[in-house]
């Protein structure tokens, strides 16, 4: 090579890496820092295959638990003998093991669903001073980040007095202004973050195997001028106020059986959801003094099962029930386009024009955003059974399958 190509070729390297490895807001929760499987646009390479390489792999007993950053540390959990369930720290680097808590446990879950595990499901959460774990018998843990020294714990069921979520705990918890906000086998629950409290519940829920519980994780938006809780229960969307649980408006939502799963995409005053047998919708939420209005902006017959969609411009990127992949128009809900089978599930992290898809038979796609088609610009396999969500922190691409933790790094 010649040494003004070779320094080129460095050259670029380099600004691809230091790109990457910009500040940039911990992947530190449920779908990342904002919860929409967004982050800062960073130069992305154009192949996984020739860029993408292994840095470190640690096995694991199985999770459905996206992995989660923050300061430097990584989480995940783990079922064990399904009778032990387990959080350990890395360190992100290097793979280094910080600390490890374990306690009982698991559940099973109905035999039709058994296909789907009865391993931990719930997606931890994390800032300064606090991991909260929520476990399969709708248990939750806070956890001191540093050391894994648990510093409360609040048992639903006991607490409550609901039963245990028959399919086990799903919601992944949020934490906001020293809350935290979860939807548990019997209600949506605001918990004081420093001693684990209850401050509220609101839209309770009945008992039975139909109808008690949440597949759905809240998100937090402003709608109507004013800074709400989105949720979605297993029959509606509704917006809670955060200080005190009021049902500020509520929308119902058909789905089969109750499987109302995907996070809310959320677009100024505008919602978009879908669900299991259902529909795909976008909703606006107004307000006139203190009543509430939602009116449905448009409808159309693409459903979901359980992957959430992503946002970019004004597309909404979506996998469907049917195992296709589509793309919206967020404005009109018309279809632009619709793929070929991929997978039962996908995950998403978006990044300026590309997306990193993760489907469940553990392939990685490098997508690059497209009016007209699902442009894969690459794809490798990087794990064997993957429903856990891919994580993405700087450089590094975080994988969870059901065998192990692997750490990715942009090279």
């Amino acid at each position: 090579m010649r040494p003004f190509l070779l320094v080129l070729f460095c050259l670029t390297a380099v600004s691809i890496q230091l790109a990457a490895t910009a500040e940039s807001p911990d992947w530190n929760q449920w779908r990342g820092p904002n919860r929409d499987s967004r982050i800062p646009a960073v130069a992305w390479p154009e192949s996984l295959n020739e860029r993408l390489s292994l840095v470190w792999e640690r096995p694991h007993s199985p999770s459905y638990s996206g992995p989660i950053i923050h300061d430097g540390h990584l989480f995940t959990t783990e079922t064990i003998n399904k009778e032990i369930e387990r959080v350990t720290a890395y360190d992100l680097q290097s793979g280094d093991v910080k600390w490890s808590v374990d306690w009982p446990g698991a559940m099973a879950v109905p035999f039709f669903a058994a296909s789907n595990g009865d391993w931990i499901r719930s997606t931890p959460a994390c800032v300064d001073g606090h991991l909260v774990v929520l476990g399969m018998r709708d248990v939750l843990v806070c956890l001191d980040p540093e050391t894994g020294k648990e510093l409360w714990r609040v048992d639903f069921p006991s607490a409550m007095g609901t039963p245990l979520p028959s399919f086990g705990a799903v919601c992944s918890p949020l934490i906001d202004n020293g809350s935290i906000y979860v939807q548990t086998g019997g209600a949506v629950v605001c918990l004081s973050l420093a001693d684990g409290s209850i401050n509220w519940m609101a839209l309770e829920n009945a008992e039975g195997m139909m109808s008690s519980g949440a597949f759905s994780s809240p998100v937090i938006s402003e709608l109507a001028g004013k800074r709400q809780l989105v949720v979605q229960t297993r029959t509606k969307l509704c917006g809670v106020e955060l200080e005190t649980g009021k049902v500020l408006w509520s929308q119902p939502i058909e789905a089969f059986r109750g499987m109302n799963i995907l996070t809310p995409l959320v677009k100024g005053d505008r919602i978009f959801t879908s669900a299991h047998s259902g529909r795909s919708q976008l909703l606006e939420i107004r307000r006139d003094q203190d009543t509430w209005k939602v009116d449905e902006v448009w409808t159309q017959n693409s459903q979901a099962y359980m992957s959430s969609p992503v946002l970019i411009d004004d597309s909404i990127y979506l996998h469907l029930k049917n195992q296709r992949v589509t793309c919206l128009d967020f404005n009109t809900g018309a279809t632009r386009w619709t793929s070929a089978p991929h997978g039962k599930y996908w995950s998403m992290v978006a990044s300026g024009n590309k997306i990193l898809a993760l489907d469940n038979g553990g392939e990685l796609f490098l997508l690059e955003t497209s009016p007209t088609e699902l442009k894969v610009l690459d794809k490798v396999e990087v794990a064997d059974d993957s429903w856990a969500h891919l994580a993405v922190q700087g450089d590094k691409v975080i994988v969870r399958d059901l065998r192990a933790l692997k750490v990715f790094q942009w090279q």
